[in-house]
């Protein structure tokens, strides 16, 4: 009988295509858009209290800080208020607020040409009081 596997976690980004397909697909974007930042947002593969993202693809204006990137993001999740967030650059850290997203891809886009963050939550402020 062959192992059950589970489909609800789609594969990470760089496993669903080749580094080749990345990097061609990078190469017609900054092409098309060379003022954008091409960035790819996945959810932290053991995340379960964040909601997925619509989408993993984002191409972002070179100036906006990576606060308001966050506010775009927190956003896009309909994040209750009291709900709180990570975005972690290449899975290693957390990012200065207040760097550009050109800052950004400069020092930590992958080789393909992609900028990889990762949205993560930690369970900082104790259990939620559901009585109110």
């Amino acid at each position: 009988m062959p192992p059950l596997e589970k489909t609800q976690r789609p594969k990470p980004f760089k496993q669903r295509k080749s580094l080749a397909t990345r990097k061609q697909e990078v190469v017609g974007i900054r092409t098309k858009f060379p003022t954008k930042i091409p960035v790819i947002i996945e959810r932290y593969q053991r995340e379960k209290h964040l909601p997925p993202l619509d989408k993993t693809k984002f191409l972002v204006p070179q100036e906006l800080t990576m606060s308001q990137f966050v506010s775009i993001i927190r956003n896009r999740m309909t994040l209750m208020p009291t709900q709180a967030f990570y975005l972690l650059i290449n899975n290693s850290g957390i990012a200065s607020m207040s760097l550009t997203m050109a800052q950004l891809y400069k020092d930590h886009r992958d080789e393909d040409g992609f900028l990889y963050m990762t949205y993560a939550s930690q369970e900082m402020f104790g259990h939620c009081n559901n009585n109110r």
